[in-house]
């Protein structure tokens, strides 16, 4: 029998999946008055008190759309019970941040908006952080992250020396240009070494099965950020693996550097296992078909059972994850 097809008969159906009431919603204190089925669980960002969707909106999805059709989308989503935003000045050279600002701006108190800089100079993140809290049309940004650390000496090293980012990170938090500081990463090395440089309020970083159980990649990652007090972002939930050569979704998803999930029962277990981990809450792809498709499975979301993490095992075994711990 074909891996994909046993999955497909042994599998929890999405209809068959029940809601998680452990997460209370609406934390915001906004009236949600949608049904209790419809909706969408909050987790408690650290001990701040706040409470974000286990489903965040990626700036990404804003690229390529017109101002009208971002506005629309944010007020989808926010419409869906999303109050996490997360965006970055590298997205489409700052197109995401210019689309987002003005259609979070009605919104904005209610949501958690989280940005990132890809400087590790002092000079060069003043820049980003100046440029995308104007872009963003907002003075406070709720978490501002690293973006993308890699190499220890490239990233981590070169940020925390004198005259480095964190020195901007840490007068902005006093500042109150921002509230909480973080990192995104998809080195484990790179971001054990982080959190034990400094006390960060989270990490950004994939929580995907086939990297977990087929690359052996994260565990260590997760332990470390729970040992510290770290929120835990997620990245890369509804990736399936490496792009196989000639793979007609490409055009379909052009937005995507990987093969994304679209089988509705492999992806039913794959927010499953994202969302059984100790996270806060995971960021979908880029794309809007996607987003959706992650927002209705997660309010689907129960912990994954014995069988169904054997089931994920068995099926991300034939698998090329986009991570795998350095032997």
């Amino acid at each position: 029998m074909e891996r994909r097809e046993f999955i497909k008969k042994t599998s929890l159906t999405a209809g068959a999946l029940a809601m998680n009431h452990l997460i209370s919603p609406f934390a915001d204190g906004s009236s949600g008055e949608e049904s209790e089925s419809s909706r969408l669980a909050r987790r408690a960002f650290g001990g701040t008190g706040i409470e974000l969707s286990v489903i965040g909106f990626g700036g990404i999805v804003l690229m390529g759309h017109e101002q009208k059709e971002c506005n629309a989308l944010v007020a989808e989503a926010v419409d869906q019970g999303v109050n996490y935003f997360d965006v970055a000045p590298s997205y489409g050279n700052g197109e995401a941040e210019i689309n987002l600002g003005p259609a979070l701006e009605p919104y904005r108190k209610k949501c958690f908006l989280a940005c990132k800089t890809a400087r590790r100079d002092r000079e060069g993140a003043a820049a980003d952080l100046k440029q995308s809290l104007e872009r963003l049309k907002t003075d406070t940004l709720d978490l501002y992250q690293l973006h993308g650390i890699t190499d220890v000496e490239k990233d981590v090293d070169a940020a925390f020396v004198k005259g480095g980012a964190m020195e901007v990170f840490l007068e902005a938090k006093k500042s109150g240009q921002v509230r909480y500081l973080g990192f995104s990463a998809h080195s484990e090395g790179a971001a054990l070494a982080a959190l034990e440089r400094y006390d960060f309020d989270s990490i950004l970083f994939p929580v995907n099965m086939a990297c977990w159980y087929k690359g052996k990649f994260g565990q260590r990652v997760l332990d470390k950020a729970v040992e510290k007090g770290a929120s835990i972002l997620a990245l890369k939930m509804l990736a399936e693996e490496k792009w196989p050569d000639e793979d007609p979704l490409r055009k379909e998803y052009p937005k995507a550097w990987y093969q994304p999930i679209v089988d509705k029962e492999m992806a039913a277990l794959a927010v499953a296992f994202t969302l059984s981990q100790p996270i806060t809450a995971a960021l979908p792809p880029g794309d809007i078909k996607s987003f959706r498709f992650a927002i209705a499975l997660a309010r689907q979301f129960k912990p994954l059972t014995a069988e169904q993490t054997n089931q994920i095992k068995y099926y991300v075994d034939s698998k090329n994850p986009l991570f795998a711990a350095k032997a």
